[in-house]
């Protein structure tokens, strides 16, 4: 097991906590449609929230949970970044817990 992994995990959590508590978690899950879009970010078919909560989230939770080796980079800070850029003082805890996990991803295992 890589020994970022209990961190990660620790992120993640922090991650989906940070999106309920900005009211920027969905109960009802996008189509199967939008969850399959190819785009970077799904950003032809979901928000960036959406994104984070129905395909980041579950993709590394199952890299966890599988031991499967972990990207060897990640952009979700510079794409939460953009997306926030018009409301940067509501998402400043987002993007803060963002940016651990792309430490934590660049960090060598």
């Amino acid at each position: 097991m890589d020994k970022r992994f209990p961190e990660l995990a620790e992120q993640l959590l922090l991650i989906e906590r940070e999106l309920r508590q900005q009211g920027w978690w969905q109960e009802t899950p996008p189509s199967p449609q939008a969850l399959a879009s190819v785009e970077p970010f799904s950003i032809d078919t979901l928000d960036f929230d959406q994104w984070l909560q129905w395909v980041f989230l579950p993709r590394m939770k199952l890299i966890l949970e599988q031991d499967l080796p972990l990207p060897n980079a990640s952009g979700v800070l510079a794409m939460a970044e953009m997306v926030y850029a018009n409301d940067a003082k509501r998402s400043q805890g987002l993007r803060a817990l963002l940016a651990r996990f792309d430490e934590l991803i660049t960090q060598a295992g």
